[in-house]
């Protein structure tokens, strides 16, 4: 091109961008703009919900409800629309919002909060408050929770019982008076038992809508479920206990226990419910959890009975309470149903001497992760009911057409599973099946691993195994130039033994990015808690033994999850919705009404099947043309077996390279052996070294470490001092 070529045509290319710059400056100020607006719509919907269940009690709210009944009720179904409205909507609208939120949000949003630097401050998500507690590791964010709902219980005991005194008949016997309190104490008890269940769902909706929303992983958000399933039992249970007392000192305890009616509640089933309620509690407890986890799995499934027969025993009218976050439940629990049936395909298994197995599944271009993501696992051949959590060990970055996970033998179910590798790989046994399906990958909304320039990542044992995807991800955004914010990262790894080491060595930071040590300080502390000294073969390299399982299909893993494609998922959600409305309509006008249907029970039970009805056959179509779009896509991946076998053999060629890989790692590595990791000391080294920053701690490992870590950062946090820095905790540990 000619000089004067240039400079004519030079000025109206500049011209171009810096039209184009402000376009993309006006849409990223329109997008912000329409973000504030949703969430500030959701925050006033919100905190209008909570103050709800605290007015209910209260004479002010009494009437309230009142005038909303009257003016509600000759709307179009009647008392149950004005109970949806009232309990049910507010959940579902927020959902609706959310949809918007993640679907103007997009990538290029996640992209600029990564690249966006922000000053150091205390988050109440990430400020440890409680660290010794029964509740485990609780924020300041979950303790503010945690106190809404202990206030909640005590301000609502407290009304009701001021309620119940003042209402007591003043010429009745004593035993008269103990009968009327035992009995308006039991209904009032349940009445916040069921406030409760309305929350009591949400949380284990693994794909839900309003999880990511709030950017709450499942993993963090199965401990609220916990925490209000036993509030909630324990309210339920003292609800039915009272009620056994107050009907033994009438005397007709036997006859209202098996009592059913058609108005009002329906004993026996309650009877049912709390009985599968109570079945499921007693199992969830720690130590029956902790030591048979089989039959906390096979009595949770109770689940059904107890939503079912509670509906039944509360009726039409008062199911409604709780209706919003079970129907959330039953979209999330249909889709993961719908993925589940796939079985996906096992590209290849890895056997480490530590006896931990990598397993590499074949998974579609379009499914997306972040390195902090989890799935959760079944083999048909060891248990069709259990699904077990296992953390991603390899990043997105990796290959677009796999995923790994690392799985340790702790239990009965890992343990099968080692050996039926260990057997399909022998050649005097006849292969073992292996067949393999997933749901998720679940994790948070936003990979927040790469919000902090800098990193402390504390592992116990096979807890390195998300910490691997995160090295992995960063270096490989390091050397493409994506976003990432973190430059000076610690690793601190406790193993009980030194053959644990070599798992460090899956990843060639190297081969991943060369000269990574020019832009990332990295630096590794081990602690081998059950060796004195270093074995004698220290540094030598175990082979792992390999297994490739014949691919059937190519069956990958399926998009049909709740974290996937925006559109589809928020399609999902509207569709069913708007399909519960429609049928409750039709059955409205065609049934109920022209036949005066009466019973509350089966009016329940019309409620329930209309809820099912509605996911099955709108939220079906939607979920059914979302597969097709989905094979149409992956008939659309040219050779994509062939990228399969590349990005395996890739793989293989990192592992192989684990002698000289293994070598660079233990030379930059401090491994010191009969100790455990004195955290006093490695903060108070990086306070010094780093200065007045946001440091990001991310634990993966047992309770103790985690309390350990937060006992830590509570204190220095608390006793900051200048030019120091503010440690923010963050938990990766699954533990049900």
């Amino acid at each position: 091109m000619a000089v004067d070529d240039f400079s004519h045509t030079h000025p109206l290319l500049h011209s171009n961008g810096a039209h184009a710059n402000n376009n993309h400056k006006k849409n990223i100020s329109f997008v912000s703009l329409a973000k504030w607006v949703l969430k500030l719509t959701m925050w006033i919907v919100f905190l209008a919900y909570v103050a709800l269940f605290f007015l209910i009690p209260t004479d002010f709210g009494t009437e309230l409800y009142a005038d909303w009944t009257a003016a509600t009720n000759g709307s179009l179904f009647g008392d149950i629309g004005s109970m949806l409205l009232l309990y049910g909507a507010p959940i579902i609208f927020i959902a609706f919002l959310a949809v918007l939120y993640l679907l103007i949000s997009g990538e290029d949003q996640h992209q600029h909060q990564l690249q966006e630097k922000k000053a150091p401050r205390f988050r109440l998500w990430t400020f440890p408050v409680l660290v010794d507690g029964p509740l485990g590791v609780v924020s300041a964010a979950e303790l503010i929770g945690i106190i809404l709902f202990i206030v909640f219980v005590i301000w609502s005991a407290y009304v009701y019982t001021a309620v119940i005194i003042g209402t007591l008949p003043g010429d009745s016997t004593p035993i008269e008076k103990s009968f009327f309190i035992l009995e308006n104490l039991a209904l009032r008890i349940g009445t916040i038992g069921l406030y409760c269940l309305a929350f009591l769902f949400i949380p284990v909706a693994r794909g839900s809508v309003l999880l990511r929303l709030i950017n709450i992983p499942f993993e963090q958000a199965i401990r609220y479920h916990v925490w209000l399933g036993h509030l909630t039992m324990l309210l339920f249970t003292l609800h039915g206990l009272l009620y056994v007392i107050a009907w033994t000192i009438e005397g007709h305890l036997l006859k209202l226990i098996l009592e059913w009616a058609d108005t009002g509640v329906a004993h026996l089933a309650g009877v049912i419910s709390l009985t599968a309620g109570l079945l499921m509690w007693m199992t969830s407890l720690y130590p029956v959890r902790r030591n048979k986890f089989e039959l906390f799995i096979y009595t949770h499934q109770l689940y059904v009975i107890f939503i079912v027969f509670f509906a039944f025993h509360a009726g039409h009218f008062i199911f409604c309470v709780p209706a919003g976050g079970i129907f959330l439940f039953i979209l999330d629990r249909f889709l993961r149903f719908c993925q589940s049936r796939k079985t996906v395909d096992i590209i290849s298994i890895k056997c480490l001497p530590c006896g931990a197995m990598e397993l590499m599944f074949s998974k579609p271009a379009n499914l997306r992760y972040n390195a902090l993501s989890f799935i959760f696992l079944q083999v048909r051949e060891l248990s069709w009911l259990q699904w077990h959590p296992f953390s991603v060990s390899s990043s997105p970055l990796d290959g677009k057409y796999h995923l790994c996970v690392l799985v340790k033998v702790i239990g009965e179910w890992t343990g099968k599973l080692r050996g039926n590798v260990l057997n399909s790989s022998r050649a005097d046994l006849p292969q073992t099946k292996i067949t393999a399906s997933i749901e998720g990958p679940y994790g948070h909304e936003l990979p927040y691993h790469l919000m902090y320039e800098n990193l402390i990542l504390v592992a116990g044992g096979i807890g390195i195994s998300p910490f691997l995807a995160i090295l992995s991800d960063i270096l490989h955004r390091t050397r493409e130039g994506k976003p990432c914010l973190p430059r000076n990262i610690l690793i601190v790894w406790a193993v009980k033994r030194s053959n644990e080491l070599p798992l460090l060595s899956s990843n060639d930071m190297e081969l991943i990015c060369p000269f990574f040590s020019d832009k990332l300080s990295l630096e590794i502390r081990i602690f081998v808690t059950r060796e004195s000294q270093p074995s004698l073969e220290e540094g030598q390299v175990h082979e792992a033994m390999y297994s490739s399982p014949p691919v059937s299909n190519s069956s990958s893993m399926s998009v049909l999850v709740g974290t996937g494609n925006n559109i589809w998922s928020g399609l999902y959600v509207i569709s069913s919705t708007l399909g519960f409305v429609i049928l409750l309509y039709l059955l409205d006008i065609f049934y109920v009404n022209p036949y005066d249907i009466s019973p509350w029970w089966y009016k329940a039970l019309l409620l329930v099947i209309c809820m099912l009805a509605s996911v099955f056959i709108f939220g079906g179509v939607v979920v059914s043309l979302w597969h097709l779009w989905e094979r149409r896509n992956t008939t659309r991946e040219a050779c994509k077996d062939d990228r399969i076998v590349v990005e395996k053999m890739q793989h293989d060629e990192i592992l192989a390279r684990n002698d000289s890989c293994q070598q660079k790692i233990l030379s930059s590595t401090n491994t010191y052996y009969g100790s455990r990791p004195d955290f006093k000391d490695i903060f108070g080294d990086i306070s010094e070294k780093w200065g007045c920053v946001d440091v990001g701690v991310i634990v993966c490992g047992p309770p103790s470490l985690q309390t350990s870590v937060a006992k830590e950062i509570r204190s220095r946090n608390i006793r900051i001092q200048r030019n120091h820095p503010i440690f923010h905790f963050n938990s990766h540990s699954f533990e049900l």
